[in-house]
């Protein structure tokens, strides 16, 4: 039985790199495409509660029909997991995303988010995203992106992918040949170089622009920012659970409560790596 893909982004239903992705999952099963009708970049993760959510059917370029909705894109596969295609979900894949999406990135990108949403609603989730060289300008080709996309999903479905995990995947801006294979990565570190622009309006009030220049990384061997810098796919999985284990025991010696004789509270951690 051909397992059911559903397809998304944070660009937008029409954005190029949604239909290379599309393209290539229709190789590995049924594909069901659900994506935001505007750009989402940099919008997180967002569940939109207080309107209705509107959908429309659109066409792309390559006459697939696909889904539009006014939600971000985490609603989006809110949406499909709640019901609105007839057919379980499989697997949620969401990209390619114009732009890497490497270390601290994952809390701001739409495109990481959607596959977030996916694990919370119990299905496991792929983000891929591309790099993009600062200041080009020219045609951004998704095939090599999405070729790698492919090979990711096609061993998640043969291997099996928990539900409880979701898989980063940056690809370089580098042609099939020049891609040296891919790298089991951890997050790095993203350094960012915002600043806030004031200025005023025509009516004499103030408003605020945050800008600065792109963001840089560590590229630090083992990391995806490392993986990238090297020519290599990133492959980094990611869980739900943020607790900071490190931290727990050191918490438990501060003196919350000096009238208890117990500890705050039992540690209780999990056998995981941290």
């Amino acid at each position: 039985m051909d397992k059911h893909i559903l397809v998304t982004n944070d660009d937008g239903v029409l954005a190029p790199g949604l239909m290379a992705l599309a393209q290539e999952m229709r190789k590995l099963g049924k594909v069901s495409i659900l994506a935001p009708d505007r750009n989402w970049s940099g919008g997180g993760h967002v569940k939109t509660l207080d309107r209705a959510l509107r959908v429309k059917e659109v066409q792309l370029a390559d006459g697939m029909i696909a889904h539009a909705s006014d939600g971000a894109p985490s609603d989006c596969v809110a949406l499909a997991a709640l019901g609105y295609f007839k057919e379980p979900i499989d697997l949620v894949v969401s990209g390619i995303n114009i732009g890497a999406n490497l270390g601290h990135d994952v809390t701001y990108s739409g495109t990481v988010t959607a596959a977030m949403e996916a694990v919370i609603a119990g299905i496991p989730g792929i983000a891929v995203s591309l790099e993009i060289p600062e200041g080009h300008t020219g045609e951004i080709d998704f095939d090599s992106a999405a070729r790698a996309a492919e090979h990711v999903v096609r061993h998640a479905f043969e291997n099996g992918l928990s539900q409880e995990i979701l898989l980063n995947v940056n690809v370089p801006f580098l042609r099939d040949e020049e891609i040296r294979g891919f790298r089991l990565t951890r997050q790095g570190l993203r350094v960012y170089h915002s600043r806030l622009d004031e200025r005023i309006d025509p009516r004499g009030r103030p408003y605020y622009w945050i800008g600065g220049d792109a963001p840089t990384g560590v590229a630090e061997r083992g990391t995806d920012i490392g993986a990238l810098a090297e020519g290599y796919v990133s492959v980094t999985p990611l869980h739900l659970d943020l607790t900071a284990y490190r931290a727990l025991s050191d918490l438990n010696t501060w003196p919350w409560d000096e009238n208890v004789a117990i500890p705050f509270f039992e540690l209780s951690v999990p056998d995981i790596k941290v």
